[in-house]
């Protein structure tokens, strides 16, 4: 195995850790130095370490859409991304200022529409949403709180400027695997970590814990799962386990003298705050989805009453609909009075019909998101696509044009990944994790940094054949 700097073939766009054919960034000389430094047997050992540990701590994640074997050990590279401390403290403000933002758009547009009366956001790209929940309409959560945590996806294009992908308020996963890759990066690569200024993720459950209880202080908190064949199960486990409280399932669970309680051997047990990872049409049969056997029935009734708290609230799924994406600046300006600091991707709603004819006429050239999905599925590259593809993509449209987005190609950055014993250039993005009070917003010094694992691919999701890096947010003026 050559050294990485000698072996690796530089991208044509924009890489982390490259500057330059052989020439690492400032701020990454001293891990390639330190990679340098390793030979292939120390490699091979680095990989054999965080594998292991990855099946010994059951790090897992389920593929849907495949018949059998769906489980599968999370994949993680070993080479880590590392983040500049002025770089993240830019991207820190603009998170901050994006979520605070969020949460006042989801207070107004279930009471008093301020925004939609303004102009600013067209009512049918609210209304018509079916993640925006009428049944929350004059509700107001503790603290003024809807999306405790989101998780915001950002990408960064050829020319090195960070934009936001996607927002995700309502029930944002892998935070686990962000804390997990760190103590197997710690583990693998034990040395070179300890010589870098690294800054700590260890605190996230605490604030999360401190957050949930804020909202509701009086009883336990709980985590409520759809049990273990969801995908994100072993995350739903981990942080109740790091944050030291119950993990649930709605069968748990319990409606007794107007409050929710957690059966017990010994008996009824109070629960205050629930954080939920059931989403909003499962949570309760009796106002959703009535074949649902994973909620509680008649569990809004008590939250609306205001004798319980949901985290993420019920209905925070509006504010992260891809039709309501493109509106986001607009609604820092009018909430806010600031301008965004992280721009957007450039995004076309296909439901307006000067942006739907654009689209239709350069599905070459876009990318096609349907409005409502997630993971990957359902997203048409329109570079790589074949004139079939292309052509029931515009037929999918015309249709349901209210159902879909049209986006540019972002290049996405690379870097550096370990594939069959190589150095090679593969495609990232970055989802970092911002919890909200109501007071403030704090945010998880990285976040989980996704790698397109397959050549030339942009899809960086799990569920699509991606994996994932630590991510190194260096302190002070490194």
């Amino acid at each position: 195995m050559r050294g990485i700097a000698s072996s690796y073939e530089f991208g044509a766009d924009y890489d982390e850790v490259f500057a330059s054919p052989g020439v690492p960034r400032e701020h990454c000389r001293p891990l390639v130095d330190a990679l340098e430094r390793l030979g292939m047997e120390d490699v091979a050992d680095a990989r054999r370490r965080a594998d292991l540990a990855f099946l010994n701590l059951g790090i897992t994640f389920t593929v849907y859409n495949e018949s059998a074997g769906i489980e599968r050990i999370f994949p993680f590279d070993l080479v880590p991304r590392v983040i500049p401390a002025d770089e993240w403290r830019h991207i820190e403000m603009g998170l901050k200022q994006r979520v605070v933002a969020l949460n006042a758009f989801l207070q107004d547009v279930y009471n008093e529409q301020r925004i939609v009366g303004a102009g600013v956001v067209p009512p049918e790209a609210i209304f018509d949403s079916p993640n925006y929940r009428p049944e929350m309409r004059g509700f107001t959560p503790p603290n003024r709180a809807w999306a405790h945590i989101s998780g915001i996806d950002l990408v960064r294009d050829a020319d090195g400027t960070y934009y936001v992908l996607e927002d995700n308020t309502r029930t944002p996963s892998g935070v686990s695997y962000v804390l997990q890759n760190r103590l197997i990066s710690q583990r693998a690569l034990g040395r070179i970590f300890a010589a870098s200024p690294v800054r700590s993720v260890a605190g996230y459950a605490n604030h999360l814990h401190d957050t949930i209880r804020h909202c509701w202080p009086d009883a336990p908190v709980v985590v409520l799962t759809p049990g273990i064949y969801n995908s994100a199960y072993f995350e739903h486990a981990f942080l109740a386990k790091q944050m030291g409280v119950q993990l649930v399932e709605g069968r748990d669970l319990a409606i007794r003298e107007g409050a929710v309680v957690m059966k017990t051997t010994r008996g009824p047990a109070p629960v205050g705050a629930i954080y939920r990872r059931v989403d909003d049409d499962f949570i309760d049969p009796l106002n959703f989805n009535p074949e649902s056997v994973l909620g509680l029935p008649g569990l809004l009734d008590i939250y609306r009453a205001g004798k319980t708290c949901l985290v993420n609230a019920v209905g925070t799924g509006v504010a992260d609909d891809k039709s309501i994406f493109p509106f986001v600046p607009e609604m820092i300006r009018f909430y806010l009075g600031e301008e965004a600091i992280l721009p957007n991707v450039p995004t076309y709603r296909t439901a307006e019909e000067k942006a739907r004819e654009y689209v239709l006429a350069h599905l070459r050239d876009l990318v096609v998101k349907p409005a409502n999905a997630s993971g990957g599925y359902g997203v048409v590259i329109g570079p790589s696509a074949d004139e079939r593809t292309l052509a029931a993509t515009a037929a999918a449209i015309v249709a349901d044009p209210k159902g879909f987005i049209g986006q540019p190609l972002i290049r996405l950055s690379t870097c550096p990944t370990l594939v069959d014993g190589e150095y090679v250039p593969r495609r990232v993005d970055l989802r970092p994790f911002v919890i909200f009070d109501g007071r403030e917003a704090w945010v998880l010094p990285g976040g989980l940094t996704r790698v397109a694992l397959k050549e030339g691919s942009f899809i960086v999701n799990s569920s699509q054949g991606g994996g994932s890096k630590d991510t190194w947010v260096l302190s002070g003026a490194a």
